[in-house]
């Protein structure tokens, strides 16, 4: 792959329970534990990040694709939900699921223009097939 940008992240502290600032200090931010899992939830946490850096991204992706199917995605959005649960073979796993919202399509163009954004374009798509459960649900 030929890197065309790279973010730098760090983090210190005791991770979950701890702190993280991007190389630029664009973002400087506690981080938490939420109180479903035991901590104050006075912080950001990782799924919360990943949920925003995916939405974000995922929303690009469907431009994208909407541009190349000639769909109007304006004033599309996407919310992304990441929940963390237990693996069966210990430790723990993750899963997304995107709720996109296009008001200038109908429910099975958006489906396409989602399928093909999640399929051929979005990054964090292409970083999680095989090992995340993604789930895309049009909302009308």
């Amino acid at each position: 792959m030929e890197a065309l940008y790279t973010a730098l992240a760090h983090a210190s502290g005791g991770g979950r329970d701890g702190h993280v600032r991007t190389e630029d200090d664009r973002l400087d931010t506690a981080t938490r534990p939420p109180k479903e899992l035991g901590g104050s939830g006075e912080g950001l946490n990782p799924e919360q990040l990943f949920a925003a850096g995916y939405a974000a991204c995922f929303l690009g992706a469907f431009h994208a694709a909407g541009k190349e199917l000639e769909n109007d995605t304006t004033d599309a959005q996407v919310s992304t939900s990441v929940s963390l649960g237990k693996r069966a073979a210990g430790g723990f796993e993750i899963a997304v699921t995107h709720d996109v919202h296009a008001p200038n399509l109908s429910e099975a163009d958006t489906k396409a223009v989602a399928t093909k954004a999640h399929d051929e374009i979005c990054p964090y798509s292409h970083a999680t097939r095989g090992n995340v459960d993604v789930t895309i649900n049009v909302i009308p």
